[in-house]
């Protein structure tokens, strides 16, 4: 099983039409005092936000508009939502991780359900992979 730790990663994902994969600068919020800070307090962030393990989030106390990915235990997109500061996102039952960044920028990058994505830890060369994370067995 994979174990994440705080720290900076890269997000891959191939673009819709698979024609180039897209890297994205990551920070990773593995602990519980990391996931609980999140975005909070910021003014915007470079990149995104990998909050591990995490099914649904808020924006209560967020100076800015986020975009919200929840990611399944196999590192599939569920859904993405827009979320304005101040708002109380609907858990997603099969969401595992979720990825945050700044408005509109998913949109911009191609993110959308159905997409998978890697992840790579940015203290190791191999990172974590779709296919090292454990079975989600059926239904996700």
């Amino acid at each position: 099983m994979a174990r994440w730790r705080n720290g900076t990663g890269t997000l891959t994902f191939a673009d819709p039409e698979g024609e180039r994969e897209t890297e994205i600068p990551l920070r990773i919020a593995a602990s519980y005092r990391h996931r609980s800070r999140g975005l909070l307090g910021q003014d915007g962030v470079e990149g995104a936000l990998l909050i591990t393990p995490c099914g649904s989030v808020h924006s209560f106390r967020m100076r800015f508009t986020i975009d919200v990915a929840y990611l399944d235990r196999k590192l599939n997109v569920v859904a993405v939502h827009t979320m304005k500061p101040g708002r109380l996102g609907l858990p997603r039952l099969r969401a595992r991780h979720v990825i945050e960044a700044e408005a509109g920028a998913m949109a911009r990058w191609g993110l959308r359900p159905g997409v998978r994505v890697g992840i790579a830890q940015g203290d190791g060369p191999t990172g974590v992979r779709p296919q090292d994370l454990p079975c989600a067995g059926p239904g996700g």
